[in-house]
């Protein structure tokens, strides 16, 4: 499932137009970018957790040009998926 077709399922399910569903995914999408660029960890109930990990500075294959440094990465975590989501795709 791409964007578009998300977007078309959330217009669909919430009876509200293409537009508003767009908007409304575009917010939820950048609360989820904020609060992971604050270092906050984003749970939604029932999917899993968005988190930011961090990766350390590290020697790259050809050092020459530039040496890969300390970073932060996005992380999604759902070890144990929540019962509802697991029974729906079973």
């Amino acid at each position: 499932m791409n964007k578009s077709e998300l977007i078309d399922a959330i217009a669909e399910s919430a009876d509200i137009s293409k537009a508003a569903a767009g908007r409304a995914l575009e917010g939820v999408m950048e609360a989820v970018k904020k609060a992971l660029k604050k270092g906050e960890m984003v749970t939604l109930v029932g999917f899993g957790s968005f988190y930011t990990g961090k990766r350390a500075a590290r020697t790259g294959r050809n050092p020459a040009p530039a040496t890969p440094s300390r970073s932060r990465q996005p992380r999604c975590r759902s070890s144990a998926p929540a019962k509802a989501l697991k029974d729906s795709v079973n």
